[in-house]
């Protein structure tokens, strides 16, 4: 009985240690950021989505060398919006859709100020930022402002409120979300060219150059 004893009183010490780098190691790949090893303002091989409708496509490795992309699309729609209290505005939908080709589980998180992007021929007036909860699948790409449907009700509901979007990527899946634009008519000058990025486990929108910090991806910790 005694021996048994010491023996374990031996142990402990390497049994915890072991325990501690389990710990560490699980630690470490929670927190293990993305590395930026390709940027491509257009290219093929993007599934059902043709190349003419993609503005940025961003890819990053993990240690392992698996993959995470970013694809950004180019401004649809063009169209006036009349809000709740009469203001005019021009819209135009964006995409981003993120494709983890990693083993892991990803966490996408977006949350994005009120007055992100000031109008730049309106100083004081900021443009709109809005994510309707809708997914957007490279099916829809094709369509009418890229599928997204039942867009004034949703504006109408959501055009004084942060945008903000949580989504869970499972391995080798993707997600796909949108971004509606809003200017009032006397702002609404030129075209936008938006694009999510990453930045280790950071996220940035660009917008026309201005670069908006919105967010994060990590990696989801399980039991």
């Amino acid at each position: 009985m005694k021996k048994n004893i010491l023996i374990l009183i031996l142990l402990a010490p390497l049994l915890f240690s072991c325990r501690q780098g389990k710990e560490s190691l699980k630690d470490k790949a929670e927190a293990e950021p993305f590395h930026l090893v390709k940027n491509d303002p257009i290219k093929n091989g993007l599934s059902t989505i043709s190349k003419k409708d993609i503005y940025t496509k961003y890819e990053y490795n993990d240690s392992k060398g698996a993959s995470l992309i970013i694809q950004n699309s180019l401004p649809r729609g063009g169209m006036k919006y009349s809000g709740p209290n009469n203001e005019v505005y021009n819209y135009a939908v964006f995409w981003t859709r993120i494709i983890n080709e990693t083993d892991n589980i990803l966490e996408l998180k977006i949350d994005f100020p009120i007055n992100s992007y000031e109008i730049p021929s309106l100083p004081g007036k900021y443009f709109k930022i809005l994510m309707p909860p809708d997914t957007m699948v490279p099916e829809k790409a094709p369509l009418f402002n890229y599928g997204l449907t039942n867009l004034e009700s949703f504006l109408d509901k959501n055009i004084y409120k942060a945008a903000s979007l949580k989504r869970t990527i499972n391995s080798k899946e993707s997600t796909g979300f949108y971004v509606v634009m809003l200017c009032v008519i006397e702002g609404a000058k030129g075209t936008l060219r938006t694009g999510l990025s990453l930045n280790e486990k950071n996220l940035t929108y660009t917008i026309n150059g201005k670069e908006i910090k919105c967010g994060s991806i990590i990696i989801k910790k399980t039991p």
